[in-house]
């Protein structure tokens, strides 16, 4: 393949729809009528000023594969072609301010550039005009920088043209005039509406709503679950938690953190002069295409002052199934089985942040008929569903778990959801609840399922009622999953794959699989070979084998085995199996799940 070179001739021109589209028929991309015919709806569609790859795109044009492109593959292929760096911008690992301190975002948008890296006298500028060179000279003798040329989506570009400075310019200016007061504003808004502020800032835009209105919309955007505002000693730290890690996203200047966190507190109606004790709070938001996504917040006086973490509560996850959550149809069957009984206690158990959450609301959204009364008691509401009678604990009240589910009593309940066990007269009530024929859904903080009967045992619950009341408890956790569009089959033949799959499976006799996908990395998956989380699952079903060992003198490990001699699969062997299926790897696996 002959590369393209720019040349003095063509130099400072702009792209072209119909060179592009020749040279994707000259690499054997796409058909000759596939071109003609775009060329003809741009052509009538008057789409000239739009950039070809833009164009290309719209029009949803195939390859001969039959793989539909976008901006980002033809960006990356006539990068190839002409020889020309390919750069992926990947907004959270740019140096806002670092970057929109090299040029202003007039020069950046007449030229069409976007600056995506600083390193001392290096400046790393992305474009994608291969044939427009003149700002390269321009730029290099007026900022007495090495400039180097990078080519990038254009679509990308221009939308953190905007992004990127305006957010720099609100920074500014709130920096410029320190905290301001809030006490004026006596509107405690219970929907919060973003996209709002607009792309372009004027003298008269609030800057630090327009910081919170981009906090939120760039979370949702990069898939994150929790938001993390975090003081320091001279500044403040924004840090999201995406697929279950934690990324540094940007640093404020300490003024800029605390206004935010007020007009943050005050949006969720929390107490925004107190800082000295813990709240928690809720908010609700709507994004510009009419979606509603809520967020729980919850404030920490740390030694800095006063840390904010917001949790992201996506309305999808209300319309998953237990596929889409990993259970294997073995699991899924084992689940409905005890979820159909018409009383007794099911636990699911596991860490924070483990799904438990997720789990239950699933399985809520499928037991919440006409036919049946569905209650909760939670501390807090995490999920608003309207299907459902949700009651949120409230301690200062006396409104705790015990009462809660006291009261639930009394409202004719088929189905009682009790957020968390924590005591033995939450635990009590929830005996009660079962023994009198109501299905009781809860969760506990423990590692395995089978702790989760000493767990019980030591808050005080006499075993004979554990063994009258509980059917099933399922411990849980969250793996990473391979990208899908980079992962890499390859063999299982390594000493090493031998050795963590023993690690894995010991010591439960598991043939290992023919062959085991690894992370590659790639620009949709930032580069890190994952991208979203599939559960792991381990249900303990109490059947009559198992209850003989629920005894208030416990043997754990006993229990254990008659747990698997009755189809219990512990975490990790369920983690074996998500391994051999291509979806995650050892190393995940080993992180999260505990020894069998």
């Amino acid at each position: 393949m002959a590369a393209v070179k720019p040349t003095p001739a063509r130099a400072d021109r702009k792209l072209q729809l119909r060179e592009v589209l020749e040279w994707l028929v000259e690499d054997r991309i796409i058909e000759q009528d596939a071109a003609t015919k775009v060329i003809n709806e741009a052509r009538l569609g008057g789409s000239g000023t739009k950039h070809p790859f833009v164009v290309i795109g719209e029009a949803r044009l195939r390859t001969r594969t039959g793989v539909t492109m976008n901006a980002e593959m033809l960006t990356e292929w006539l990068a190839n072609r002409m020889k020309l760096r390919y750069y992926h911008i990947d907004p959270l690992k740019i140096d806002l301010k670092g970057v929109t301190g090299v040029m202003s975002a007039d020069y950046a948008q007449r030229r069409s550039i976007l600056p995506v890296e600083v390193n001392g006298k290096d400046v790393t500028i992305a474009t994608s005009e291969p044939f427009v060179t003149a700002w390269e000279r321009e730029l290099s003798e007026m900022l007495k920088l090495n400039i180097t040329r990078v080519f990038a989506n254009p679509v990308d570009i221009e939308r953190y043209q905007g992004e990127f400075f305006n957010l720099a310019r609100s920074m500014k200016r709130a920096e410029a005039a320190g905290v301001p007061a809030t006490s004026g504003i006596t509107n405690f808004e219970q929907l919060v509406e973003l996209g709002k502020a607009g792309r372009q800032l004027d003298a008269n835009d609030h800057h630090i709503v327009h910081l919170v209105d981009w906090l939120w919309q760039y979370a949702f955007d990069q898939r994150a679950s929790d938001i993390h505002l975090e003081p320091r000693r001279e500044m403040g730290i924004l840090r999201f938690r995406i697929d279950g890690v934690l990324h540094e996203v940007y640093q404020f200047p300490f003024s800029v953190l605390v206004a935010m966190t007020s007009r943050i507190k005050l949006l969720a109606r929390m107490d925004v002069v107190e800082k000295r004790r813990p709240q928690d709070g809720r908010v609700k938001t709507r994004m510009p295409d009419g979606e509603e996504i809520e967020l729980r917040l919850s404030t920490l006086p740390t030694a800095f002052g006063e840390k904010l973490v917001m949790r992201i509560f996506d309305p999808q996850v209300l319309q998953k199934d237990f596929k889409d959550l990993g259970f294997s149809q073995e699991e899924h069957e084992v689940w409905q089985r005890l979820i159909g009984e018409p009383g007794g206690i099911v636990l699911v158990t596991g860490p924070t942040g483990s799904g438990k959450t997720t789990t239950l609301y699933t399985t809520l959204k499928q037991l919440a008929t006409p036919e049946v009364n569905v209650c909760t008691i939670e501390d807090p509401i995490e999920m608003v569903d309207a299907r459902l009678n949700q009651l949120q604990v409230q301690p200062d009240l006396d409104l705790t778990f015990a009462a809660g589910v006291r009261a639930l009593m009394r409202q004719d309940p088929d189905i009682i959801m009790v957020g968390e066990i924590r005591d033995i007269e939450t635990a009590d009530m929830a005996i009660q609840a079962s023994l009198t024929g109501h299905l009781v859904l809860s969760t506990l903080h423990t590692n395995d399922s089978p702790s989760s009967i000493t767990r019980l045992l030591d808050l005080g619950v006499p075993a004979y009622l554990l063994n009258a009341t509980i059917t099933g408890i399922m411990a849980q956790r969250l793996v990473r999953t391979l990208c899908p569009h980079c992962k890499e089959k390859q063999p299982f033949n390594r000493e090493e794959d031998h050795r963590l799959w023993h690690s894995v499976c010991a010591p439960f006799k598991a043939n290992p699989p023919e062959t085991i996908s690894r992370p590659v990395g790639c620009v949709e998956c930032r580069n890190t070979g994952y991208m979203g989380r599939v559960g792991l699952y381990e249900i303990l079903q109490l059947t009559r084998d198992v209850k003989q060992h629920v005894r208030d003198e416990i043997d754990v490990a006993a229990l254990t085995q008659a747990g698997y001699r009755n189809g219990m699969r512990p975490l990790r062997l369920a983690g074996a199996i998500k391994v051999a299926l291509g979806l995650t790897t050892f190393e995940e696996v080993l992180k999260a799940a505990p020894l069998a």
